[in-house]
């Protein structure tokens, strides 16, 4: 009889030895990743009533993690982005543990064939101007931390870093002599260099001259000196959006992010024009075509290319109404 294999060890080493040490994954993957099985273990810890440490490989079945997946956009309410996101790091682990445990096989092979769920591809969301200028006032600026959310939130709408790149942003990442520019190491461990325009510089050298909280490294610190959370983030995102809708009745039902924000500096590059092999330098993008979304999303470039062309002409006809059995079979 075949001992059960246990789950721990074997998740344990998916991380130290596959991700950290022959794939030498971005401290990014290994967050998603960690967080897409501190997820499944808590569901599982609930449906199973065994605790995390005491499960076996065989009981993460496929029927079992398609209750996951359904749970997380039921009664959690994340979106089929993050969905599939989940499901690629649970993917990525019994690809891992189909070498290391080849006698489930069949288990395995029946997890790998979960397919990731299709969507809609939704125009990519960007603030307006207007919506911008709202933001950036919102901040209480006689405060140390509406000073502090004034600098991040300048700084990540003029340089398009993302949340992750944000709250890692160090002193050391600043140049601010000649050609003054944030240095970051982003997705993929690819280095990039993004200028800073004088007005954010300004604010930045403003910023840094505040009495240091912490160590003093980390450019944009919580309260306590310590580097700000996703979950800070979005609370102050939360509290200036709400601010900045009394000037600007938009905002009210907007979701304003640090990538919504990094989305409005990809717009405003493209709407002056500048190349998107640029605009994927600049954001960090592997590829050129990632940079295509968002040629579909601007209906002013669309339009002005419509006032460039000559319209056909057309004649205006009269409304005669149809058959009402034919209408009601062509409703269908």
């Amino acid at each position: 009889m075949t001992m059960p294999l246990s789950l721990a060890p074997l998740l344990e080493r998916f991380f130290t030895q596959r991700l950290m040490q022959q794939r030498q994954a971005s401290p990014h993957t290994i967050g998603s990743y960690r967080d897409s099985f501190r997820q499944l273990l808590k569901f599982v810890q609930q449906r199973l009533h065994t605790p995390p440490a005491r499960l076996t490989f065989e009981a993460i079945d496929a029927p079992l993690i398609v209750a996951f997946l359904d749970d997380l956009e039921t009664q959690h309410g994340v979106s089929v982005r993050t969905r599939n996101l989940r499901l690629t790091a649970l993917h990525s682990f019994f690809r891992y543990a189909a070498f290391e445990a080849p006698t489930h096989s069949a288990q395995i092979q029946r997890v790998l064939a979960i397919p990731c769920k299709r969507f809609a591809r939704t125009l990519v969301p960007f603030l307006t101007r207007a919506e911008v200028e709202a933001l950036l006032a919102a901040p209480d600026q006689r405060t140390w931390l509406g000073r502090r959310d004034h600098a991040f939130l300048l700084v990540a709408v003029q340089t398009g870093l993302r949340v992750s790149e944000m709250t890692g942003l160090t002193c050391e990442d600043l140049v601010l002599g000649t050609g003054a520019h944030v240095r970051v190491i982003g997705k993929g461990r690819k280095e990039r260099c993004t200028p800073l325009a004088r007005s954010t510089l300004a604010v930045v050298t403003a910023w840094l001259r505040e009495p240091p909280r912490g160590e003093g490294k980390v450019v944009f610190p919580s309260a306590k000196g310590t580097r700000l959370t996703v979950h800070g983030v979005q609370y102050l995102l939360n509290k200036h959006r709400r601010t900045a809708s009394i000037m600007c009745p938009s905002l009210t039902h907007t979701r304003v992010t640090v990538h919504r924000l990094r989305h409005t500096m990809a717009m405003d590059l493209l709407q002056v024009g500048v190349d998107r092999a640029v605009i994927a330098l600049w954001l960090g993008h592997e590829s050129v075509e990632t940079t295509q979304v968002y040629l579909e999303a601007t209906l002013a470039m669309k339009e002005h290319a419509l006032a460039k062309t000559v319209s056909p002409k057309g004649r205006a006809a009269r409304y005669h109404p149809g058959d009402q059995l034919l209408g009601f079979l062509n409703s269908l």
